[in-house]
């Protein structure tokens, strides 16, 4: 018995799905983050010392998050396995329902792959949870190096979105 292709249209709102529900757990973040990071700008909180750190922060998470961590590594994951769910015709149960998990592997993919992914959740949320502690301007710095290497993979994310969107 032979497997039957999936409908055009199928494709294109499966695979739209997993990429927008990737991109809105960025913007969410985005949105909660981008008036604490400025915080200490809009309210004269930097010193000399402080405005350095800032910069630099801003600097190395545009890179090791921004770049290497979402544009390298997590953004073709994410759009590769998106792609694969939309373009399967019997995907596994329930990965259509759940295909932003899906897409950033923390459904359906090895046993490895999702312990690595569900660790780096859980330290995201403690990592969350320790930032709220700290005071400005330091927590404004912190999110602010975060909002350049999240707003980096969203437009990472979009751009390959686009790039490897079914025809």
């Amino acid at each position: 018995m032979t497997e039957r292709a999936v409908p055009a249209m199928v494709v294109r709102l499966r695979y739209a799905y997993a990429v927008a529900g990737v991109a809105l757990v960025l913007v969410r973040a985005l949105v909660r983050l981008v008036p604490i990071a400025l915080e200490p700008i809009e309210g004269g909180l930097l010193g000399p010392f402080e405005a350095g750190v800032y910069v630099a922060w801003v600097l190395v998470n545009a890179h090791a998050e921004g770049y290497r961590g979402f544009q390298r590594r997590f953004v073709p994951r994410v759009v590769g396995r998106a792609r694969m769910l939309a373009e399967d015709p019997s995907p596994p149960p329930g990965a259509v329902l759940l295909a932003p998990f899906f897409a950033m592997a923390l459904l359906y993919a090895p046993l490895r792959t999702m312990l690595v992914r569900w660790t780096i959740v859980a330290a995201i949320v403690g990592l969350v949870v320790g930032v709220r502690l700290l005071g400005q301007p330091w927590r404004g710095i912190v999110d602010g190096g975060v909002v350049v290497g999240l707003g980096w993979g969203l437009l990472a994310l979009v751009v390959a979105a686009v790039r490897g969107r079914p025809r």
